[in-house]
């Protein structure tokens, strides 16, 4: 009787310091990192040069790990391949990997640094996080070894993850999650078995992890929202640009929101190649961004969050579209193509308007009114209900208001960067199949408008206050994730002939992460 007294009277004690060291905000961190590439070898080199680049970069992620535990970030999350760059095959990527082990073996490697071999990555990132009492987030490889007991044991007898290990205050490995959804040209990793779901507590709320790609997909993202309820993702990731609707402050920053979390989006900085775009997201607006396609240097952003944020009142995302009465605008309906695929759209020709487009079972609804139509600009409004099948297959519902690239209708949909034509009003809505619907607003020279927009509670995107800049995209980004299994013949010929167009395109050798 007394010991089961003393549990409880323990237990009890345990709970109420707990709650005492909880945060009910926290500072983080994110670094957008100019990663240091390999040279690209069909031969793989040592171990010691793999080390010496891995070390170089590890000597960027420490200068911004340090900076940002003196302004007080309770966690840093650096980007994927933040470590060792992409230029890689399997065979060339192997000198860099390093076995992970699961974190239920309660390790710090910066105490004990050879328990599982040779790990001298894993030893400096602990150490990092240790010296500096800050939660540091890092992506780089794993490999475990497999024989033909088996039978999905690659040739050459090992598996290669492409990995995000999390060391917290004291060092101690307290997440890894080996990446499951890979981009095309990551032929040098395997995807899990299994998708992984990859949660840690901390005083300052729960987490979850994953990666880049994984975005795009039901698992494990929106599992780790639904199904777990954390209270911020943490993104290392290596995002290439691709507008109107996929560059990376403005997809990530929609999630953030769409799902209700914060989101914590570290990129890597490399702008020949689009990359560039990070940000710390609340559910309700931005805190930080970063988008620099001119300068070839690093960037820390740092911003306080909610541990536990306010968890926004549910969309209904076809409510008010449902009621909408589509009325002719007399205008004429015309098809262009939108990263491949192929939208409905109907040109904005009035200074003010109401417009609706329908493709398939999606209906887009607009009403909006410019400051003045401009004779050398060109509006539109533009549906897409279908799979998408171009570097990877998932199946969209997007309703979306777009400057197109010149006059020209058939440019409607391709890539833009500057507008000049503000908009006083907007509001946007669909008769979306989904609750998965992810709001964007892009406004000139890639800039988000924090506190400027918001979601009604019956599916309306609308604009608070004019926006600050020139309007480039307003866009309900849908996802229909029990429809991505649809397959056909064109999406494997569309795949293939990518795949062609990728090993002509780029070096021998060369691989990338998304």
């Amino acid at each position: 009787m007394i010991s089961s007294q003393l549990l409880a009277y323990v237990a009890v004690l345990v709970f109420c310091t707990f709650q005492a060291r909880s945060l009910e905000t926290f500072i983080a961190a994110v670094y957008e990192h100019a990663v240091i590439l390999p040279n690209a070898t069909l031969t793989p080199v040592s171990r010691e040069e793999a080390l010496l680049l891995m070390n170089r970069n590890l000597d960027l992620l420490e200068g911004a790990i340090a900076s940002a535990a003196k302004q007080g970030a309770h966690i840093i999350v650096t980007p994927e391949d933040g470590v060792y760059g992409w230029n890689f095959s399997r065979d060339t990527l192997y000198p860099y990997l390093e076995d992970i082990p699961d974190p239920e073996v309660n390790w710090i490697p910066c105490n004990n640094p050879h328990r599982f071999g040779h790990t001298p990555v894993q030893e400096r990132l602990s150490c990092l996080a240790k010296d500096n009492s800050i939660y540091v987030v890092a992506n780089f490889g794993d490999k475990k070894p497999c024989n033909a007991s088996d039978p999905e044991c690659p040739p050459d007898g090992r598996y290669q993850y492409n990995t995000d290990v999390v060391f917290d205050a004291q060092g101690k490995l307290v997440a890894r999650y080996h990446k499951q959804n890979l981009f095309m040209g990551e032929d040098q990793f395997n995807a899990p078995k299994e998708p992984e779901v990859v949660t840690f507590n901390t005083t300052f709320g729960k987490f979850g992890i994953f990666t880049c790609f994984d975005i795009l997909f039901y698992d494990p993202a929106v599992t780790l929202v639904t199904d777990f309820q954390v209270d911020t993702i943490l993104f290392p990731t290596a995002w290439m640009n691709v507008l109107p609707h996929l560059s990376a402050i403005e997809f990530h920053s929609a999630w953030a929101m769409g799902m209700g979390v914060n989101f914590l989006a570290s990129n890597i900085h490399y702008p020949s190649m689009k990359m560039t775009g990070s940000g710390i997201y609340a559910p309700d607006s931005p805190r930080a961004f970063h988008y620099d396609m001119k300068t070839e240097e690093g960037k820390l952003l740092l911003s306080q969050l909610d541990s536990h944020p306010h968890h926004p009142a549910v969309v209904n995302w076809t409510s008010f579209a449902s009621g909408v009465k589509t009325l002719s605008t007399g205008n004429q309906e015309f098809n262009s193509t939108v990263f491949f695929d192929e939208f409905t759209f109907l040109e904005l020709t009035e200074v003010t308007g109401n417009y609706t487009v329908c493709q398939k079972a999606l209906c887009c609804h607009l009403s909006y009114k410019m400051s003045e139509k401009r004779s050398d600009e060109v509006y539109a409004l533009g549906a897409f209900d279908g799979l998408h099948t171009v570097e990877g297959s998932y199946y969209l519902q997007v309703c979306t208001l777009l400057k197109c690239r010149t006059t020209d209708l058939h440019t409607c949909g391709d890539s833009v960067e500057t507008a000049s034509t503000r908009f006083d009003t907007f509001s946007l809505s669909g008769t979306f199949g989904t609750q998965h619907v992810f709001p964007e607003v892009l406004l000139s020279e890639i800039q988000l408008a924090p506190g400027e927009f918001q979601v009604s509670s019956d599916g309306r995107l609308f604009s608070l206050q004019p926006p600050s800049g020139p309007v480039l995209t307003v866009t309900l980004y849908g996802r229909l994730y029990e429809k991505d299994q649809v397959s056909d013949a064109s999406s494997d010929l569309t795949a293939q002939a990518l795949r062609v167009m990728l090993v002509v395109l780029i070096p021998v050798g060369f691989s990338i992460s998304w």
